[in-house]
């Protein structure tokens, strides 16, 4: 059963799980669900068409599921889809999808949003990501899993961040993060691999090297990008790291690659 505070305001029609507790002055609107285990925990908004997975914790001043930010929406049913486990913190703002992006926001599980941080409509969020304080993501951005986004960073439009990238902090993204790659810089740039990212999720010294060569091929070898990528899979035929990474390179994109600043990727 769930517990609501006298306080708070849970809209007829809303759906609350097993062991929900909303805390005092909260609003849960009349089209949101919350799964079991969910923490609302005071101040907060959960609105719209929006979905909470399991054990989820919201903390105060987060506004999640009112209208995206976008002239092109037209009050179309659009949807926020958020996974479970994942740690929403003050001020967080995230605006489900449209009908130009698939009608719907897509976050996965085990993500940490903290203080301030935004995801616009459409975007689509992997596992275990983080966006620090104030990292914003405008609408239609993938980030795949594992990905960490630096305090007060700007993620342009329609841009890719890949599995295992690291983003600085204040970096402004306008072009495509690989996986395994850090940027940095106003108009960001690769400035190497994420080499502590990688060795705290179990990558092995060989796996590191094999996509620390992946990169210096892909940024400093001949030829254009689609042949220095088949000459990457044809070096590393049982790599999955390096299959993750030439997948990303070769799939549809809206936005160009993110490059270094010079030569001697790290």
């Amino acid at each position: 059963m769930a517990e609501v505070h006298p306080t708070a305001i849970v809209e007829a029609g809303a759906k609350l799980g097993r062991g929900v507790v909303i805390g005092p002055w909260c609003l849960i609107g009349a089209e949101t669900e919350l799964d079991d285990g969910v923490r609302v925990i005071s101040h907060a908004v959960v609105t719209g068409r929006t979905r909470l997975g399991a054990d989820c914790i919201v903390y105060p001043f987060v506004s999640i599921g009112h209208p995206p930010q976008a002239m092109k929406y037209g009050g179309e049913a659009s949807r926020l889809l958020v996974g479970s486990r994942n740690t929403i913190r003050e001020h967080v703002t995230i605006n489900p999808g449209t009908a130009g992006g698939g009608m719907v926001t897509v976050i996965g599980d085990d993500c940490l949003f903290m203080a301030g941080s935004h995801v616009a409509h459409d975007c689509s969020i992997g596992d275990r990501v983080i966006l620090a304080n104030n990292a914003t993501l405008a609408g239609h951005v993938l980030v795949q899993d594992h990905a960490v986004l630096g305090g007060l960073c700007g993620v342009h439009q329609f841009v890719r961040v890949g599995a295992y990238a690291m983003v600085g902090g204040m970096a402004g993204v306008e072009h495509d993060v690989p996986p395994y790659a850090v940027v940095v810089g106003n108009r960001a740039r690769v400035e190497g691999i994420n080499h502590v990212g990688l060795r705290r999720h179990g990558f092995d010294r060989a796996e590191i090297e094999s996509i620390w060569d992946a990169f210096r091929i892909l940024f400093e070898g001949a030829g254009g990008l689609a042949d220095r990528a088949k000459e990457i899979a044809e070096r590393y035929p049982e790599s999955e790291a390096v299959r993750r990474l030439t997948s990303f390179i070769g799939a549809d994109a809206a936005r160009p690659l993110c490059r270094p600043a010079r030569t001697d990727v790290r």
